[in-house]
């Protein structure tokens, strides 16, 4: 039984939305990001004194990592849930954690004060953060697909991508700010401490928003037709994993295997690129937050404009120049950074971002467009999240340890070259889902779909095969 698809609500309507969904991503990437950032410049210092210069900011990276690894068990329990009782009230738990956990970071005491003990709450709150981020991503990226214009969903779901460049404009902001007001001992001291703090504040704003909207008109239809079929006496519906493991294994892969070049490309670039420029060129901390800063308000343009070309000539295409563009990117990467120059340091990372963006914008609607709705949440949610363990977790700390060990940017180059061609292989094997009726029982494109976005039976055939109920 298919379900009309729900009207699209009003522009403002649409606006309110995307506006609680973006800056409830900003938010939850602002604490994330912020800790990356702090794990560069001071908490190897903080937290893990006594050791080598290198070898702190390696064990400080390993927490950062940490919270990595929380983000697939945070997939599946928020997934989960969200798929059974919407998306809204799961995108107001994983605020709150998020929010909470780095504002406790910017309590904790420090390896001086309580010994190991400070190493330890640090890497459980990093836990909780990861848990947190893990939920956050389906679910603000899916109220928006599913409340959207289907014409022009490629755009509207990647405003919430640009949270990601928000959150560290931000956090790389605010941290800019503090180093250029501050000594470097004053910031040390008690300076770092002010951003975490902060998220207090950022989070009552993004819970005032975030409250304010309805939930997914796609979900409430799917729902109530789940309900309907139970009351016909029809067999109860398969948890959301494991649906999404019978009908969208291949589509789970997929999306692990786009995220490989877009998720260590990205960390490569804002994260380890503070710990190269300042320990391998010489260049002063200011110097490489300040190239972040502005790259990263470029990375917020284009992210839209990205999407709206996925929209007018599909998600594939503008994902693959992506992975390409980081590919070429790599040596030319290091190379401007390795010049000593802010100016050719800022093209570096702004060509990076841009090349990133091109991944990262249709990344929303392409993985909503791949899976049905009862399902949708733990799917997009599980391949997203997954794949960080192995692409965004060890980036920096992968990127570190071959620094240290070959004193030389090469394999590092490489090894984003590596991921790339990871991603080239996923995406080309996927189908086409920019036509895709996000409400078809099925997950396949309806007639009535291809009518409204103009496109050929041609388009058809990126349909899923498997017949699951929405």
């Amino acid at each position: 039984m298919s379900m009309p698809a729900p009207a699209p609500p009003p522009p403002a309507g649409l606006q309110r939305i995307v506006a609680a969904s973006l800056i409830g991503t900003t938010v939850e990437w602002y604490d994330f990001f912020l800790y990356g950032s702090a794990a560069a410049l001071v908490f190897n210092k903080l937290f893990f004194p006594g050791s080598d210069p290198l070898v702190g900011t390696l064990l400080s990276f390993l927490t950062y990592a940490v919270g990595f690894a929380a983000r697939p068990l945070g997939a599946l329990v928020f997934g989960h849930y969200g798929d059974r009782l919407g998306r809204k009230k799961l995108l107001v738990l994983s605020l709150l954690m998020m929010g909470g956990a780095t504002f406790a970071i910017g309590l904790l005491p420090t390896h001086a004060t309580v010994g190991s003990a400070a190493p330890v709450l640090l890497t459980v709150l990093r836990l909780i953060q990861g848990f947190a981020l893990g939920g956050e991503w389906g679910g603000a990226v899916l109220l928006v697909s599913e409340h959207g214009d289907a014409r022009r969903r490629g755009f509207w779901a990647s405003w919430p991508q640009t949270g990601a460049p928000a959150g560290q404009l931000l956090a790389t902001g605010v941290l800019s700010v503090m180093t250029a007001v501050l000594s470097d001992a004053a910031f040390t001291s008690w300076g770092w401490r002010v951003p975490f703090l902060l998220s207090g504040v950022l989070v009552v704003v993004g819970l005032w928003v975030r409250l304010s909207v309805d939930e997914s008109p796609v979900f409430k239809a799917a729902l109530a037709g789940a309900e309907e079929r139970r009351a016909e006496g029809a067999a109860a519906e398969k948890l959301p994993l494991v649906a999404v493991l019978v009908h969208h294994w291949r589509d789970v892969l997929i999306a692990m295997g786009a995220r490989m070049a877009e998720n260590i490309s990205y960390y490569v670039i804002t994260a380890f690129v503070l710990v190269y420029a300042t320990a391998h060129t010489g260049l002063s901390q200011q110097t490489a937050l300040n190239a972040v800063l502005i790259a990263s308000a470029l990375h917020f343009a284009v992210i839209p404009a990205w999407g709206a070309l996925s929209d007018r000539i599909g998600r594939r295409p503008v994902y693959l120049l992506g992975a390409v563009g980081v590919a070429v990117w790599a040596f030319p990467f290091f190379a401007l950074v390795d010049s000593h120059r802010f100016g050719l340091l800022l093209l570096a990372v702004s060509v990076g971002l841009v090349f990133h963006g091109a991944m990262y914008a249709p990344q929303a609607a392409f993985f909503a467009e791949m899976f049905a709705t009862r399902m949708r949440y733990s799917g997009a949610s599980i391949g997203a999240q997954f794949s960080s363990v192995a692409a965004g977790a060890p980036a920096p700390l992968i990127a570190t340890a071959l620094l240290a060990d070959f004193d030389s940017p090469a394999p590092i180059a490489l090894y984003v070259i590596a991921a790339a061609l990871l991603t080239l292989l996923a995406v080309g094997v996927a189908r086409e889902t920019r036509s895709r009726d996000l409400t078809a029982v099925d997950g396949t494109v309806t007639a009535g779909a291809l009518r409204a976005t103009g496109t050929g039976a041609g388009a058809a055939e990126g349909g899923s095969s498997a017949a699951v109920p929405s």
